[in-house]
């Protein structure tokens, strides 16, 4: 104990920040360079679980790492060490850029943990509302504000490998609009806009938090799910068709309504990101074949 003692006390004395998590991702060490760094004291850290998002790191293309692909938990699941330049929130709002270093910790060959060690990359920080909207324009759809066909990408790949380790099942659900294009060509683009804005927000003021759904592009949507079991996709299915149907925006005292076909994969130890894309796909073309305003599961079949 005494010498595990002299270790941490060396630790929390270096220049750089560092801190340990175990395989739940709760941090157990936070050293005084990591609370010069950041702006949090060690007794607001303790305990909490790095995916809290106090410090949520962002890369350099604007990926928010703790939702999308956090390389620390990517090194517990599989042992790797790996290096990043990601932009660390200050507790005062602003952006730092770091460079992190993350090493995974063994014990008799068993994975108990991980160590980030970040070192301030420049002496520039960022306005935190900046770094935010340059993330936003590369992560979110810009007529709808939901994620895009790119983060929505990063995300299944996470849960992916999340399912691959821990059997963390979701269903994907591709969505697409039924007759959209005589829908603009009647009442025109503005009022189809409206429509995407109207039912992005309707479903994904609907859904969990663990749940994303966003614009796949066109008239296109696509929402990742957590399930439980295999008919919860058909329930969360069900429940956005119901939602897109009973949703209208107006044109003058007119009232416009719109359907949509959804198609839903339930995730399978062989799927790729493309193989379960392309899986709902196909199940949402069945829907419109059988006359559109319904929802084809991959587990009927």
């Amino acid at each position: 104990m005494e010498t595990e003692n002299f270790y941490l006390d060396i630790l929390d004395n270096l220049c750089d920040g560092i801190y340990f998590v175990d395989t739940e991702r709760r941090i157990t060490f936070w050293n005084k360079a990591a609370e010069r760094i950041s702006g949090y004291k060690k007794e607001e850290i303790i305990g909490k679980n790095c995916q809290s998002n106090l410090l949520n790191h962002i890369d350099q293309e604007g990926s928010p790492l703790c939702l999308l692909g956090c390389p620390l938990y990517k090194s517990i699941l599989d042992g790797q060490r790996r290096e990043a330049e990601v932009f660390l929130r200050h507790k005062d709002g602003q952006r730092i850029p770091v460079r992190i270093v993350i090493i995974p910790m063994e014990k008799a060959g068993v994975i108990t943990g991980a160590i980030e060690i970040f070192t301030p990359n420049s002496p520039v920080v960022y306005d935190d509302n900046l770094v935010e909207h340059l993330s936003n324009l590369a992560m979110n759809d810009q007529l709808t504000g939901t994620p895009n066909r790119r983060k929505l990408s990063s995300c299944l790949e996470y849960r992916l490998l999340e399912f691959n380790t821990f059997s963390s099942s979701f269903c994907v659900i591709f969505l697409d609009l039924d007759n959209f294009g005589e829908f603009n060509n009647r009442h025109g683009h503005e009022l189809g806009d409206l429509v995407l804005k109207t039912i992005s927000k309707t479903v994904t003021q609907n859904i969990r938090t663990p749940d994303l759904f966003g614009r796949w592009g066109g008239e296109e949507f696509l929402g990742i799910f957590e399930i439980s079991h295999a008919c919860d996709g058909k329930n969360i299915a069900e429940k956005l068709r119901m939602l897109i149907e009973r949703s209208e925006v107006r044109n003058g005292q007119e009232r416009l309504f719109v359907t949509a076909s959804l198609g839903v994969a339930t995730v399978r130890k062989d799927d790729t990101p493309d193989s379960i894309v392309d899986r709902a796909d196909r199940m949402m073309y069945r829907s419109k074949q059988k006359g559109k305003n319904c929802f084809t599961s991959d587990v009927d079949l």
